[in-house]
């Protein structure tokens, strides 16, 4: 309010009841009162004129013109009302505050006031000057008015227009200060809240799935809080996403004026909505979310400055957004490459680690010829050094049809050292890892109910150029599986086991060649005494026999000429015994070295069969034995050398002539098993044990026990017929049982 203290107040003596000043009735008027009246109906300043009664009450006298045109009242229609039955009950108090002042401090007074006519609102600079009566007594005001409400909106549009400068540049900055995008989503609704004057402002956050989330809110405390709400609108499809994916606004002044669909008017009462202010919000070309801003009780009519404004902070905040994001991006990089940092150094340190301990499995594969003490050691520093549970070696058999857990180290699962698996149960899990390939997987540990177990299991296999050996399992107690890293670091333990686990083979094999070799002294040895004990038993029996011969060839002893022949018969025999002792000596001797080939000659097995068992007819009937021979009309001709089939059936019959008892039976029998002739020769009478059906075929080994007739021999006879057989492509074997023994001796046709 100003007073206007220099400016006097009007006194009027002259106008005496009931004449009424810049009324419709005046008489006499002067000169100057008609320039009043001239003044008051043409000026184009509004005129109005306010009693002041006894009780201090006020009520309207007259409009000009002017002020008739601004305000839509006539001066008639005024006149004698309170404030109070033409304005709304603020504008009224206001109004009768500023009478009240003019008429207490009793000079003119000036003001600046909005008023609202037939709800428009109207700013207007008001001066009121107080008139006196003849009593001095302030008994009527007059008002002069002048319509300031372009100027007022020029004013509010440029205070209007700072603040918003002052809201755009505060998110701004703290984008620019990288502030939190909770912070700056929140001050951001408050402060366009406050600068609209709105009931409500929200953000609102697209989810992937199509709904939505209001991750920032501020509200007015009647209405209900939606923060932190995921609500679907049921009426945003596809149409009403592409339009505002096409950066278009929702402008709602009265969502039951706006001709909406009714199931959208029901979505928006339910969130207690009248007016509705949506502009999208775009992150980087996609649209990322809405900034709303609402009226929840009665319309309201949204300004393009508004709107301007609205979207201009969804620029923003899209900025903000991709900022706070990025942000993000940056933290996870940091993270993940400080994580990276910290894998590395266990990396490297795993790396030191493993290398200490192939250095150690190294030095003892070079220091220890002990498999188990290699093995075993390797099994307890892996399930130290990787955190296992429990770390096994499992050794394939020779077949590869079986698997056999030969080494385990375990904490708390149970033992499983000496398990045998059959590789066909598991083929899914073998087949890669004959094929030298690494496999891990979950696995679910049996007898933890009701607290189920899953562990990480890693199989890698050991091999070398030689062939697959065997598997390091690895179990760990949690479902983080093997990494690259130490898949690599397992493999090259691997490949030191197979070092081990070969080195071992060798040595076992090494010692088992010098224990065959020493037995093969030990056989040489005995071999040679007993071909000398053999050699010097004719030898014996000649110089004998020579010494007897010459005695008796004396002129003293002349007389027993009849001993000549006897002795010069055992010189005879023990010679040709000496003899085949040699010869069989060098045929076995070829025969053990690389001998040539056979020469192969097609016979008809059943003519050529009978006349060499028919040679042993007189034998065996001088012995009172049976001899049989049985033969298959249907055997198919043989291709073998002559020479040496002779000599094995003839050393065949030979045996057992010499073993048979009399009035016992010796067989000679062939026939076809499968694709291969069988020759068979079964004497009967005589059972071996099995230490002499294992020494049989030995050089020099004697059944004398078995031996009715007492014959001698070379004792290289079945050793060397075991030889023939077998340079013929054959093979030899015999059995005993039931008082008889059969030689069989096979041929592939």
């Amino acid at each position: 309010m100003n007073i206007n203290p220099a400016e006097s107040t009007i006194e009027l003596t002259k106008l005496s009841p009931p004449q009424i000043l810049f009324g419709t009735e005046v008489d006499d008027k002067s000169n100057s009162e008609q320039f009043l009246l001239s003044m008051y109906d043409s000026v184009q300043t509004s005129i109005f004129v306010v009693d002041v009664l006894e009780d201090e009450d006020f009520r309207y006298v007259a409009l000009n013109p002017t002020h008739e045109r601004w305000i839509g009242i006539r001066s008639d229609d005024l006149r004698g009302k309170k404030p109070e039955d033409i304005l709304s009950p603020i504008d009224a108090a206001k109004v009768r505050q500023h009478y009240s002042e003019c008429v207490r401090f009793g000079k003119t007074i000036s003001y600046e006031q909005c008023l609202q006519f037939q709800g428009i609102p109207t700013w207007w600079s008001t001066t009121l000057t107080p008139l006196r009566d003849t009593n001095s007594r302030i008994y009527r005001l007059i008002g002069t008015s002048s319509n300031i409400t372009l100027v007022k909106q020029a004013q509010e549009a440029v205070g209007l227009q700072v603040e918003r400068e002052q809201l755009l540049e505060a998110i701004a900055g703290r984008i620019h200060q990288s502030v939190e995008l909770e912070t700056i989503l929140h001050q951001t609704t408050k402060e366009l809240r406050q600068f609209l004057n709105c009931d409500r402002v929200l953000i609102y956050r697209f989810e992937p799935d199509g709904s939505g989330v209001f991750i920032a809110e501020s509200s007015v405390a009647a209405s209900d809080p939606l923060l932190g709400k995921n609500i679907t609108d049921p009426c945003f499809n596809g149409k009403h996403r592409e339009h505002y994916g096409r950066g278009c606004i929702q402008v709602v002044e009265d969502i039951y004026a706006a001709g909406l669909h009714s199931c959208y008017i029901n979505f928006l009462a339910s969130l207690q909505v009248r007016a509705n202010l949506v502009v999208p919000i775009f992150k980087e070309q996609e649209m990322w979310g809405l900034l709303i801003a609402q009226h929840c009780h009665q319309p309201r009519q949204w300004q393009p400055t508004e709107t301007d404004l609205l979207k201009q902070l969804a620029t923003q905040i899209g900025i903000a957004a991709g900022q706070a994001e990025l942000r993000q991006q940056i933290k996870h990089l940091e993270a993940k490459l400080e994580s990276q940092k910290h894998k590395h150094i266990n990396q490297l340190q795993q790396v030191r680690n493993f290398e200490a301990l192939v250095r150690r499995m190294t030095e003892q594969i070079r220091d220890s010829l002990d498999q188990t003490q290699v093995l075993q050691t390797v099994i307890q520093e892996l399930t130290e050094l990787l955190n296992l549970e429990r770390c096994q070696i499992e050794l394939y058999s020779t077949c590869q049809t079986l698997v056999t857990i030969t080494y385990e180290y375990t904490i708390n699962l149970p033992q499983c050292q000496g398990l045998t698996r059959q590789i066909a149960d598991r083929l899914e899990v073998y087949q890669p890892l004959l094929q030298k390939q690494p496999l891990q997987f979950l696995e679910i540990v049996p007898g933890w109910e009701p607290k189920l177990l899953v562990m990480s299991q890693m199989a890698c296999p050991i091999f070398d150029t030689q062939g697959i050996l065997g598997n390091i399992w690895l179990t760990r107690p949690t479902q983080e599986a093997f990494d690259e890293f130490e898949i690599e670091l397992v493999q090259q333990v691997a490949n030191e086991c197979a070092i081990a686990i070969r080195q071992a083979q060798l040595y076992e094999q090494t010692q088992a060649q010098v224990k065959e070799l020493e037995k093969r002294d030990q056989l040489k040895n005995q071999f040679l005494r007993t071909l000398s004990q053999e050699l010097r038993t004719p030898i014996t029996s000649i110089s004998l026999a020579a010494q007897t011969l010459e005695s008796v060839l004396t002129p003293a002893e002349i007389s027993d000429i009849e001993i000549v022949p006897q002795l010069l018969q055992i010189l005879h025999n023990e010679c040709g015994r000496e003899n085949k002792l040699i010869n069989d000596l060098l045929t076995l001797t070829y025969l053990e070295a690389e001998p040539d080939p056979p020469t192969l000659i097609a016979i008809d097995l059943q003519s050529w069969l009978h006349p060499i068992v028919e040679s042993f007819r007189d034998l065996t009937n001088c012995q009172r034995q049976r001899l049989k021979l049985t033969v298959n009309h249907t055997l198919p001709p043989l291709e073998t050398d002559i020479t040496d089939l002779e000599r094995i059936v003839t050393e065949l019959l030979n045996h057992a002539c010499k073993y048979t008892p009399a009035g016992e039976v010796i067989t000679v029998s062939a026939h076809l098993t499968g694709d291969a002739l069988e020759l068979n020769i079964t004497n009967s009478g005589i059972e071996l044990t099995s230490n002499e059906l294992s020494r049989i075929f030995e050089p020099f080994y004697h059944l004398s026990k078995h031996d009715p007739w007492k014959h001698s021999g070379t004792g290289l006879e079945l050793a060397l017929v075991q030889k023939m057989v077998r340079h013929l492509g054959g093979s030899i074997y015999v059995k005993s049982g039931a008082s008889q023994t059969t030689f069989t001796v096979k041929f592939p046709l």
